[in-house]
């Protein structure tokens, strides 16, 4: 087995902590906000949404950091 390079190790770490910050600061508030089972399923479902947004703004943001990179540095 070959051993990891940095960059997966990082890419690794960066989606652990995601997962985990998911977790801790969106899943578990919503889970315990409500108190049938089938509300609280249907929060974790909803909460994908949130999870989605931040993905996407936190690409976004990357992503013209990355481009206009060059032109600023």
């Amino acid at each position: 087995m070959d051993a990891v390079n940095p960059t997966e190790l990082v890419l690794i770490l960066a989606g652990v902590l995601t997962v985990a910050g998911y977790v801790a600061f969106i899943l578990m508030p919503a889970w315990a906000s409500y108190g049938r089972v089938w509300e609280k399923m249907a929060a974790s479902f909803l909460s994908l949404f949130m999870l989605g947004s931040l993905l996407g703004v936190g690409s976004t943001i990357g992503a013209t950091i990355v481009w206009f990179y060059d032109r600023y540095a």
